[in-house]
């Protein structure tokens, strides 16, 4: 077994799975699961006749699609388990390059969470729509702004994370699904004090099937963001009005961003 688990959420990814999988074999030093919600396109199937051929590659099968978020925390919880050292959320569509996977587990050495970033110096996306870049440069200003964070990047989906980071982020009350899940995880990580890090990635647009982004997804990201960072003031008021005491700023926590590598 590997010190390093690949969580790999899947609905209808059976155009891109194979490759997928085929990539971060070849890229590291990684174990493989693939938790698929049971896709009627028969990607549940593909996973499967991969574990067959892999030994590295391992499934775990839902029964019901109730988001990403439901499907990482399943993902976490079985890699814990299973003593993994870090666990690695990534997309089965090939936006994120398993070639990149070594620098970011590299970084776990000396950080708790680590954030493969479209929107740091060096990082950079590929065939994303005007509209598209926007709303995401757009949810993560906002998100900056509401919960008084330095990270560029709080929606991104390649993510490594130390089994002593997830265990302190206490998954069991995390209740958020859809893209806001990211944002949840990175928040609860700061304001625990957790060491987080942003390495520039490029993010490559799928090429196969269909984005799982909507409008839902859009508004209970907003709603959510919205109200922790509103909670987090009042926290603070009232701990100021109580006894004058200051609720220490989330931007002075462990956060740093890690320079491009130079050409």
């Amino acid at each position: 077994m590997n010190e390093t688990l690949v969580i790999i959420p899947t609905f209808n990814e059976i155009e891109n799975l194979e490759s997928i999988v085929d990539r971060v074999l070849a890229a590291a030093d990684a174990d493989i699961l693939i938790v698929d919600d049971s896709s009627p396109d028969g990607t549940g199937a593909l996973a499967d006749a991969l574990s067959e051929r892999h030994p590295e590659v391992h499934v775990l099968h839902r029964e019901e699609k109730n988001g990403l978020g439901g499907a990482y925390l399943a993902g976490f919880t079985w890699g814990l388990d299973r003593d993994y050292w870090a666990l690695v959320e990534m997309d089965a569509d090939g936006s994120h390059r398993p070639e990149e996977l070594p620098r970011l587990v590299e970084q776990l050495i000396d950080h708790d969470l680590v954030l493969g970033s479209r929107w740091v110096p060096g990082g950079r996306v590929i065939n994303w729509s005007r509209h598209r870049e926007v709303l995401s440069r757009g949810g993560n200003l906002y998100a900056r702004l509401a919960l008084g964070i330095d990270v560029r990047d709080s929606t991104g989906g390649y993510r490594v994370f130390s089994a002593a980071a997830l265990r302190r982020i206490d998954l069991a009350h995390v209740a958020s699904q859809g893209y806001c899940f990211q944002v949840d995880l990175l928040w609860r990580a700061l304001e625990r004090g957790l060491r987080v890090v942003e390495v520039p990635i490029t993010f490559v647009e799928r090429v196969h099937g269909e984005s799982k982004m909507s409008g839902a997804i859009v508004s209970e990201s907003l709603a959510l963001v919205t109200w922790w960072g509103l909670r987090r003031r009042l926290t603070a008021i009232g701990l100021f009005l109580r006894g004058g005491q200051r609720l220490r700023s989330v931007r002075a926590l462990s956060h740093r961003v890690l320079p491009p590598i130079r050409p």
